[in-house]
């Protein structure tokens, strides 16, 4: 984020503890030299001989103005920084789908990575669905700490990328904030990267697409778990 100018003009204020510290700023070694005396040089930079100048009420409102603009920008990366704590943190993760939901936490919430997440098992009812799932979206939209602490399973459901039940044959597909569902393709499913416009294969048989890496992952609460993931080149 660049600050404006009027920003950079305030926040440079902050580097002077007094009024007359931003006097002296003005003062040139010339003036010392010609009227020998720091008070005088002072006096004549104050009243605007030496060109446009804050007045002392003007310094003290606009200094106090900086250092307000410099708390509320400390709260902000702090809050921020608060809203990145991992929902995995400090949980003992023994099953090899959660570990890789882990180390892929912190880049999908900050936006490095975008990961896509294809399962397939059973839910609740014994029905047999596969799905895949934008994980990026879904840690900014759900709470994953269940997940984490082994209350709750993650499963795919008819909001995520694609959802299919193979028991009532219901098929469903929605694109997400960071992905664009193409499934016309006549050679298969794909998705597209909103963010670089790059293409996510999720074809076996094919290459999962540049950027992109394919993980297959034994977990001993699904069938069947693959993580595509997909990264952000930053110029």
């Amino acid at each position: 984020m660049e600050y404006s100018t009027a920003g950079r003009f305030h926040d440079s204020l902050t580097q002077f503890k007094v009024y007359e510290d931003y006097l002296d700023s003005k003062v040139t070694p010339m003036d010392l030299f010609c009227l020998k005396n720091r008070e005088l040089a002072r006096k004549l930079v104050e009243h605007g001989l030496k060109g446009t100048v804050l007045s002392r009420e003007e310094f003290e409102e606009k200094k106090a103005a900086a250092h307000s603009a410099e708390a509320a920008r400390s709260n902000t990366f702090y809050n921020r920084t608060r809203s990145m704590t991992l929902a995995s943190a400090g949980k003992e993760l023994k099953d090899n789908f959660l570990k890789a939901l882990a180390e892929r936490e912190e880049a999908n919430r900050s936006g490095k990575m975008t990961s896509v997440i294809f399962i397939r098992d059973h839910n609740t009812l014994g029905q047999e669905v596969s799905g895949y799932i934008d994980y990026a979206h879904r840690l900014k939209t759900q709470d994953f700490e269940p997940y984490f602490s082994g209350k709750k399973r993650l499963m795919p459901g008819r909001s995520d990328l694609c959802y299919y039940n193979w028991k009532t044959q219901v098929s469903t597909s929605s694109s997400s904030p960071n992905f664009e569902v193409i499934y016309d393709n006549p050679n298969g499913l794909l998705f597209k990267n909103k963010r670089d416009k790059k293409i996510l294969n999720v074809d076996p048989l094919s290459g999962p697409g540049e950027d992109s890496s394919r993980t297959f992952l034994q977990s001993d609460f699904y069938i069947h778990v693959v993580i595509y993931d997909h990264n952000i080149r930053t110029v």
